[in-house]
């Protein structure tokens, strides 16, 4: 039973995800399989797209604030596809009554065969959405204007 409140929950949020996206103007699909431990798939929970930039998403939900274990595996996944679609590739997590949070993952060369931890305080220094739109050069900082000045 607490399978299906977690696969349950881990749907939910990759919903609430597609429609955040989807609402700020990006083309966003999620993937039919995310979650169904299909071996052989190399794409992640949630893809947007928006003027030719693309994000990739593993999506992660917490009942509390604290931090999370990933199977190598996923994250390898993860970085092949944002790599193949010239992607950034990111750790989203939704914590109930927080905003998400954007973790960008970037490749190590030690993903094989190891867990990705992500500590809960990399969970809470991480940006919210703004960091992936300005990530993705589709929101100018503060520090954008001040160089353009």
């Amino acid at each position: 039973m607490e399978v299906v409140k977690s696969r349950s929950k881990g749907y939910r949020a990759e919903r609430e995800l597609v429609h955040i996206l989807w609402r700020l103007g990006f083309a966003v699909m999620r993937a039919p399989a995310s979650g169904a431990r299909i071996r052989k798939a190399e794409y992640p929970d949630v893809v947007a797209i928006m003027k030719g930039k693309v994000a990739v998403f593993e999506v992660k939900s917490r009942a509390k604030p604290s931090g999370l274990y990933i199977e190598s595996e996923q994250i390898k996944k993860l970085l092949d596809f944002a790599e193949r679609a010239g992607g950034i590739p990111y750790i989203a997590v939704k914590i109930p009554h927080k905003e998400w949070k954007f973790i960008k993952v970037v490749r190590k060369g030690d993903e094989e065969g190891k867990t990705y931890k992500v500590s809960k305080e990399d969970i809470e220094k991480a940006p919210g959405i703004g960091g992936v739109l300005a990530d993705l050069g589709l929101m100018k900082t503060l520090k954008d204007y001040v160089i353009s000045s």
